[in-house]
């Protein structure tokens, strides 16, 4: 009609209006990936150094900061739970919380080993180096009353320790940190966010459990596999994405075969198209399972 009247504006406003129409919908679809029972909750990361000593401990402190920038660019809350500094550079391990709408959904794609390839700058020798490190993403339910997860005094090792960090500052001067270990699973965990040993003994009791939940999924989603005669390699090096810097410069995820060369952006934390590429994958391999 605008078109007949000779209405540029209405028609340039009309235009605007499909567009916006067009981006709602492409959204509104992608939140269908997130549909899983925990999507909607928190996140919390565990990042842990593997093979490629101080390099990939460097690698681990590379990857906590490329999760603390897609948290901020989301405009989630990202707060630091523990973290273990490397004795050379880097850190051997970290905890972090995102917290946000469908911080689990989306980060749950992250979850297996991601290699490094570089130049080392810790080798006089500027020899390549490649490095792992391991990421693991569970989603916070202890908020959630229709879940319940039983942990026994009797299964728990209870460890305090004084807080460090980078800064004089935010050095506890009392023993307010706390580590627990599970017994039965091995499982370890520990907290240094908060000033109080008892706040801190309670968020490590709810990572804890959200770790006992990731676990008994993992090992649901083993027993199907085996049921349905899938083979997936659990071993260390089956890196879920690689991010080469030497001697070309790419990222590559191994599921999807999305590539990207833009390996300083993602980086700083942009995610976004290998996270939709991965949760889109997977909500067509439902669609079709279903069919």
């Amino acid at each position: 009609m605008a078109r007949e009247e000779g209405d540029e504006d209405s028609v340039r406003d009309a235009w605007q209006q499909l567009q916006q129409c067009d981006a709602m919908m492409a959204k509104l679809e992608f939140r269908r990936m997130l549909s899983g029972p925990h999507d909607a909750e928190n996140a919390i990361i565990s990042i842990n150094a593997g093979a490629g000593g101080v390099d990939s401990q460097d690698w681990a402190e590379m990857l906590l900061r490329m999760y603390t920038r897609w948290g901020e660019r989301q405009g989630f809350r990202v707060e630091v739970l523990d973290i273990q500094e490397g004795e050379q550079a880097g850190i051997r391990s970290a905890e972090i919380e995102i917290s946000g709408e469908y911080a689990y959904g989306y980060l749950r794609s992250e979850v297996g080993v991601h290699r490094l390839v570089r130049i080392s700058p810790f080798d006089a020798n500027a020899r390549r180096q490649t490095s792992f490190v391991s990421v693991m993403v569970s989603p916070d339910i202890a908020d959630q009353g229709n879940i319940e997860i039983e942990v026994r005094d009797a299964d728990l090792r209870v460890d305090t320790y004084r807080a460090s960090g980078k800064g004089g500052q935010h050095v506890n001067k009392t023993d307010s940190a706390v580590r627990l270990t599970h017994l039965p699973s091995g499982i370890v965990v520990a907290c240094q966010a908060e000033r109080s040993q008892i706040k801190n003994h309670a968020r490590a009791m709810r990572m804890l459990k959200a770790r006992l939940w990731a676990r008994e999924q993992e090992r649901r989603e083993a027993e199907m596999a085996q049921i349905q005669g899938e083979k997936k390699s659990i071993e260390w090096g089956s890196q879920i994405r690689s991010y080469v810097l030497q001697p070309y410069r790419q990222v590559n995820d191994h599921r999807t075969g999305l590539k990207k060369s833009s390996v300083d952006a993602v980086l700083d934390g942009d995610l976004s198209a290998f996270i939709e590429s991965y949760l889109l994958m997977q909500g067509q391999g439902t669609t079709a399972e279903a069919q």
